[in-house]
């Protein structure tokens, strides 16, 4: 081979390395949603994934399977652990599985208003993100759903008179389960696809549910009554598997990280402006509003706390990540106060 050739060779294999070291970094991430198409979950992913391609040169791609059809969180974890799925919008009860200090906001009655529950993730959303990196995931921030209110089909306030409801609780989520258990309740376990039609042949009379969600599904037509009690603040996240974050390159992790990060913040506020306006039009649209007297509020109160104190006992989440909510919360109370 004269010098020529040899030189046309070194080329072509220097080429070829090149071509070779750009597909390594390719990557194709599948994501799976409970969200229907048309949610604020999906408009920012959508846009998220177009962004990650352009930015990326288009070697980075979402795959998003919205609406459930990779199943409930439980399956999507699977799915995830398997590699068949790289990342998912969780509920905090599903990302509870690999990391339970996860759902350290979802404890019943923890929160009395938006305020609190603000000014608590202020100081704790990236101590709990960095909690389920050591659980091998990737977290982009937490989406809040909103306060769920008990909403029942006829006039109850305490807690003696929910014990005589059929109360829905979503199957596979402990946490809904055990807030339920707090107040000495044993709730129907169902998919939030059959709470309708559990409403309506009488199945369940009784539902716990953000006021945006609500009527979404269209719960709303099937109760006639919301007590004013923030029972369980509902939220989620947006997660990726370390192994397959792990993959993609520095700069396509920025670029990843930057634009999922951006939807989730979206999605959260988002939330916030639609859980006041579905309020708004829960009231506009004749659904009563009860407030319970001092002690039957007294009372509520008074379970939740003895039966969170009885969680932390069991282990339900960290003792010193519960501690650390709870002097935030104990600083912002006596700010309030002083103001």
């Amino acid at each position: 081979m004269n010098i020529s050739s040899q030189k046309q060779s070194v080329f072509i294999c220097l080429v070829c390395l090149v071509f070779l070291s750009f597909g390594a970094n390719s990557a194709t991430l599948k994501i799976a949603t409970l969200s229907p198409e048309g949610t604020a979950w999906m408009k920012m992913l959508r846009q998220a994934a177009a962004n990650i391609e352009a930015d990326t040169g288009g070697e980075v791609k979402l795959k998003i399977y919205p609406g459930g059809v990779m199943g409930d969180d439980k399956a999507v974890l699977r799915k995830m652990r398997i590699g068949q799925l790289q990342g998912a919008a969780l509920t905090s009860g599903g990302v509870m599985q690999p990391y339970p200090d996860i759902v350290l906001y979802n404890l019943p009655l923890t929160f009395r208003n938006r305020g609190e529950i603000e000014y608590v993730r202020q100081k704790m959303d990236a101590k709990l993100m960095q909690g389920l990196r050591e659980k091998k995931f990737v977290g982009f921030g937490i989406a809040e759903v909103g306060f769920a209110y008990p909403m029942t089909q006829e006039a109850v306030s305490s807690v003696s008179d929910f014990k005589n409801l059929k109360v829905w609780a979503p199957d596979n989520d402990p946490g809904a389960m055990r807030a339920y258990s707090t107040f000495d309740l044993t709730p129907i376990p169902l998919p939030i696809s059959d709470v309708l039609t559990g409403l309506q042949t009488g199945l369940i009379n009784a539902i716990g549910s953000p006021p945006v969600a609500t009527i979404a599904l269209q719960w709303h037509t099937q109760v006639t009554h919301l007590l004013d009690l923030p029972l369980l603040y509902v939220y989620g996240s947006f997660v990726l598997s370390e192994k397959a974050f792990g993959k993609l390159s520095p700069d396509q992790q920025k670029v990843v990280s930057k634009e999922l990060s951006v939807a989730v913040q979206a999605v959260d506020l988002a939330a916030k402006k639609d859980n006041e306006s579905a309020g708004q039009a829960l009231k506009s649209q004749g659904l009563v509003w009860l407030k319970p007297n001092e002690s039957e509020e007294a009372e509520w109160y008074r379970l939740a706390e003895a039966a969170n104190a009885k969680l932390i006992d069991q282990g339900y989440v960290s003792r010193g990540i519960f501690n650390e909510m709870m002097s935030h919360l104990a600083d912002y109370r006596v700010g309030t106060s002083a103001d």
